[in-house]
């Protein structure tokens, strides 16, 4: 992904009237961050995390997807379609729309929000959504790669969901909602194929625990994952 960002850095750093003289191709790129099958405390499930962007140096068109799925069921699937915009080297402004699907109710979202690499290489996406319903939801999201050879990689990686108020419907309490810290060691045969294996810790804090708890759930849940890592 450090490659990407680089693109877009470099394209940012250039004046804008050189771009205007100069014609910019157009480059498509995709990949999966997670397809993985995780299985321990609570139920086994399937799990997807995958992005795919088209466009050139300053502007692109985004386009993600995430979700889980359980006994054949989408748990909590969903699509977002985001216009993005280099502001600074190696940092993207993104706008968009964010759509629900599976069990839980069907919502859509305005979404605005970071994307790019922080000090240190670590990659960060920082997201705000407001739903039709008007809630306000946050989500960040940080990993870093640590090489332990080419092609043996040691990823850790978090991610923090925040509610600007309660909602009762989605089970969720005001405030930090739940948290997850992961650990993926992946070895990669090429660029494009990286299996992995890892393990997910995932814990519901606040209301939303207590949420879980009255639904007969786990607040904390631990889970060994196995999966690929595919880029196109």
């Amino acid at each position: 992904m450090k490659a990407r960002f680089l693109v877009a850095a470099i394209g940012a750093l250039v004046p804008l009237s050189a771009h205007a003289l100069e014609p910019q191709p157009l480059v498509f790129s995709a990949w999966t961050d997670r397809l993985e099958y995780q299985t321990g405390q609570g139920k086994d499930a399937f799990l997807w995390d995958a992005n795919a962007w088209l466009g050139k140096d300053l502007n692109k068109a985004w386009f993600r997807t995430e979700g889980s799925v359980t006994d054949g069921t989408v748990e909590d699937g969903e699509a977002e379609l985001l216009w993005s915009h280099a502001i600074a080297p190696f940092w993207d402004f993104q706008a968009g729309a964010r759509q629900d699907f599976g069990a839980g109710p069907d919502r859509t979202h305005a979404v605005i929000g970071l994307e790019g690499i922080a000090p240190g290489w670590f990659e960060v996406t920082a997201d705000m959504f407001v739903s039709q319903k008007g809630d306000v939801t946050a989500r960040i999201e940080a990993e870093y790669d640590m090489l332990i050879t080419e092609r043996l990689i040691l990823q850790p990686r978090t991610e923090i969901n925040i509610a600007f108020q309660g909602i009762p419907a989605l089970q969720t309490g005001q405030g930090l909602s739940d948290f997850s810290l992961d650990l993926r060691l992946r070895y990669k045969i090429r660029q494009e194929v990286a299996p992995y294996i890892g393990v997910t810790w995932t814990r519901k804090v606040g209301d939303t625990a207590d949420f879980a708890r009255m639904a007969g759930e786990r607040a904390g849940t631990l889970a060994f994952v196995t999966g690929v890592r595919l880029e196109y």
